[in-house]
């Protein structure tokens, strides 16, 4: 049986677990990054010589995303500043980290193949090819589906920045050319 003192001293946190105010908001560094990458696209975006563009124009996509990710920044650090991520007192001893160089190679090479094949392939296969080589490398192990979402997005995108912004992707193939 336990007595009183010893219950409010298992539940007392001890001044190694108290720490100091950065601990536990290392992922701080990641609205950090996505703030500083929005703010590349909206101060881009609004020095761009745009001329004569109609609505929306070549700017406001890049302005849109930046100011997507100045939200998601804040709403990042928000949950990070209330809810610190601690780990436990003897998980923080046994975690181990490691980095699965088998993802970050098909998705560096899927990348590499995008950017190579792309005049060739043009935006849509080019692009469906990277996104399954990135879907394969995180762990998707349904490639006929993963193929038709690909498709799919790549047209989609095609469509968007290509024919409805009337910005020049190239076709490729599916076009009759290279």
């Amino acid at each position: 049986m336990s007595t009183p003192d010893a219950a409010v001293t298992r539940n007392t946190p001890t001044p190694a677990a108290a720490g100091t105010f950065w601990e536990g908001r290392s992922g701080l560094i990641m609205p950090v990054l996505i703030t500083a990458f929005s703010l590349f696209f909206i101060i881009g975006s609004i020095a761009m010589d745009t001329g004569d563009a109609d609505f929306p124009g070549p700017g406001f996509f890049p302005t849109l995303i930046g100011v997507v990710g100045l939200v998601l920044a804040a709403v990042i650090t928000v949950g990070l500043l209330r809810h610190p991520e601690r780990p436990d007192g003897h998980a923080a001893q046994t975690t181990r980290f490691h980095s699965d160089f088998t993802s970050l190679g098909w998705a560096v090479l899927g990348f590499l193949a995008f950017a190579v094949l792309l005049p060739w392939l043009g935006w849509i296969l080019a692009s469906g090819l990277l996104f399954w080589c990135v879907a394969h490398g995180f762990g998707s192990r349904r490639p006929v589906f993963d193929v038709l979402v690909a498709l799919f997005m790549g047209s989609v995108a095609y469509l968007a920045f290509d024919v409805a912004l009337g910005l020049n992707l190239p076709s490729g193939i599916l076009g009759g050319g290279f």
